[in-house]
């Protein structure tokens, strides 16, 4: 490690030093609570107790489990080590979630009880695991994580830089497989800095932590509270109840929203009508009514924001009020360029493609070079997502690119060639286009409009229960229309545009 490196385990070492005898960690779910010291001599245990199982530097670690304080010490342990964190996105089918493992090659993988018997179907289908752990110390029929916790461990020395390997997430399906983005320790720096500079993150900050952990965004948020010195109150899993009490219990002052979660914790809050003036600054995307409505029960402020996991996060932030419906202005330690089909340059107030270069850009995707020699043509990070600047520099999004269409309900990405890919599966189904639609409860839902084999018989629900059963739940259809024809281009392909705009209504 360099004299100009600052690792995550450099930011768990420097915590437990300036803010040791404070609280970093509570678990909601048992009220456990870790001070920033006791969180450091915790990882180091780990550390050492994942050295002497064999995992060295760049080996993967997987982990197919909820929020929980197990989980964030391997995050430790695997800053200190050199190891790679896979984190699994366990609302996935075990196909997918085979794929992902497989995709990454872990040595060992850590298992949550509930996902066991699942994990049971695909172990065979698993040849680089060689070792697989409880998640948690007191559950599951695997080999004890308490097994790893050295009794005495000296503390580590990382021989590897900022710039290697942390955290690899997989990307939605886009030409029919996921890709795994990999994030480095200095692309989850970048991240935190930002977030502290835009929402003047102090110690004094209460995190509510209850994004899962496998999620770019729940990450983010984890590190940037802990950067900054503050709790994180954690939630296994969003309950807007559950989450309600610990807002007025513990004060907590900050979250990340992704709709549903908002409305939902204001609808709880309505009934009991308990005050949340303690929750002052919410990020994320959400309705301008949700927004709203927020700012004048709470007082607090919103943050709206464009990312991706591949921008580690963030790739523009600011307050909603100051722009209301645009995704804010770029970080400090970035630059952003609108281009055209021919990655020219385009007029600020043209929508074209956003592209991105800076420190939070991640290193490329897990053993696809021709996709990272594509996606960083020229020296820039191609995101395939659309935008436009006003004459303020206030980026407003545009959605996807046509062939890199992208519906996010409930902040989940789902390629509809994914779900398009599913449905024709189906014995009565001819032909399908699936796209996003406006949607009360997600605010972006998923419609198929299929075309139905002569003779076939099929109900909307039958097919909707068809693709939840072959992939992850919440890339199921929640709109689906039967039709007998579809039009057609030219060509004899389906007219997508034409589709949209005689079914795009949810």
């Amino acid at each position: 490690m360099g004299l100009h490196d600052f690792t995550l385990y450099d930011l768990i070492a420097r915590n437990a030093l300036c803010f040791g005898s404070r609280p970093a960690w509570f678990e909601a779910d048992d009220n456990t609570t870790l001070t920033f010291a006791q969180y450091k001599e915790s990882v180091d245990r780990l550390a050492f107790g994942l050295h002497k199982s064999g995992i060295a530097k760049g080996d993967r670690i997987g982990v197919l489990g909820k929020n929980s304080l197990h989980f964030f010490l391997l995050y430790g342990a695997a800053a200190a080590t050199g190891a790679i964190v896979l984190p699994i996105n366990w609302r996935l089918s075990a196909d997918e979630i085979c794929f992902n493992l497989n995709d990454c090659t872990p040595k060992a993988v850590f298992v949550d009880k509930e996902f066991q018997a699942l994990l049971d179907k695909i172990r065979p289908e698993l040849p680089s695991v060689k070792a697989f752990y409880n998640l948690k110390a007191d559950a599951g029929g695997l080999a004890s994580f308490s097994s790893l916790m050295e009794e005495r461990a000296k503390e580590p020395a990382p021989d590897f830089s900022q710039d290697e390997g942390f955290v690899i997430i997989h990307t939605a399906a886009v030409a029919g497989r996921p890709r795994g983005a990999l994030l480095s320790h200095g692309n989850i720096n970048c991240s935190s800095l930002h977030f502290h500079s835009a929402l003047n993150m102090s110690p004094q900050d209460v995190h509510l932590n209850l994004l899962p952990m496998f999620h770019i965004a729940g990450l983010s948020m984890l590190f940037q509270s802990f950067h900054a010195g503050a709790l994180n109150v954690n939630m296994s899993k969003f309950d807007s109840a559950r989450a309600l009490d610990l807002i007025v219990e513990k004060k907590c002052s900050v979250m990340f929203d992704f709709a549903p979660i908002l409305s939902l914790l204001l609808e709880e809050q309505q009934k009991s009508a308990r005050p949340i003036d303690s929750l002052k600054k919410v990020v994320g995307i959400d309705s301008s009514e949700t927004i709203e409505k927020y700012q004048k029960v709470s007082g607090g402020a919103f943050y709206v924001m464009y990312g991706q996991t591949e921008t580690s996060c963030l790739a523009t932030l600011g307050r909603y009020d100051e722009r209301p419906g645009s995704a804010g202005s770029t970080i400090l330690l970035g630059r952003i360029r609108l281009l055209d089909d021919y990655d020219r340059e385009v007029a600020p107030a043209q929508t074209a493609e956003i592209a991105l270069k800076g420190p939070m850009v991640f290193k490329g995707y897990w053993n696809l070079p021709e996709d990272n020699e594509h996606t960083f043509r020229d020296g820039w990070h191609h995101t395939g997502d659309l935008g436009r600047f006003d004459q303020d520099g206030y980026l407003w999004y545009a959605g996807r690119k046509a062939e890199k269409e992208l519906i996010k309900p409930g902040g989940e990405n789902v390629y509809p060639a994914e779900v398009e890919k599913v449905l024709l599966q189906h014995p009565a189904v001819e032909a399908a286009v699936v796209f996003g639609v406006p949607d009360p409860k997600w605010k972006e839902g998923i419609k198929a409009v299929c075309k139905v084999k002569k003779g076939a018989s099929l109900l909307p629900s039958d097919l909707i229960k068809f693709v939840g059963e072959r992939i992850a739940s919440y890339k199921k259809p929640q709109y689906v229309e039967l039709v007998e024809e579809l039009p057609l281009l030219a060509d004899g392909s389906t007219d997508r545009t034409q589709i949209k705009k005689l079914y795009g209504a949810a």
